[in-house]
This record gives structure tokens, C-alpha cells and sequence, in this order.
């Protein structure tokens, strides 16, 4: 979960995140059934799991130039002791 899905006053209709008013199906202790999943369900999560992939790429790509080896002394033009 990252930090801005905390906050209301930070976009909080991004796409690929569900809202409130998505959340359309009530179930109640005697609803026995399943609720029905529609291509626009589908859809929905298609994308969510495609923003989901999208921000652990992204934060491999961080974590990787983070913890990068450090140049060479010799490399950066730093004088011989």
C-alpha cells in the first residue's frame, strides 16, 4: 500500500484503484450465492494487477539503483593515495 492511498487531498480517483462507489455489492449473513463477475469486473482488475506490476517494477528499479555498487575511486578520477 503506498502512502498517498492514505491521504483523501492526493488524487484519490487514480486509475487502476478501486473507490467507494465501485463497491457496489452488499452482502448480507443469509446471501448464499456468489456475486456474478462481469467483463467490467474483469476489466477492473485486469488493470489493477497491471498497476500493481507497474509500481513493484518500479520499486525493484529503485532498490536496485540504490544498493548498486559504488564506482571505482580510480574510475571517477579520484587522485592514487
Amino acid at each position: 500500500m503506498n502512502l498517498y492511498e492514505f491521504s483523501q487531498e492526493v488524487k484519490p480517483n487514480l486509475p487502476g484503484y478501486n473507490t467507494e462507489k465501485d463497491d457496489n455489492s452488499v452482502l448480507k449473513l443469509k446471501d448464499l450465492r456468489k456475486t456474478r463477475l462481469t467483463l467490467a469486473h474483469l476489466n477492473k482488475l485486469r488493470i489493477a494487477n497491471d498497476v500493481r506490476k507497474f509500481e513493484h517494477e518500479k520499486k525493484l528499479k529503485s532498490v536496485a539503483k540504490q544498493y548498486q555498487p559504488a564506482p571505482d575511486a580510480a574510475a571517477a578520477g579520484a587522485p592514487a593515495m
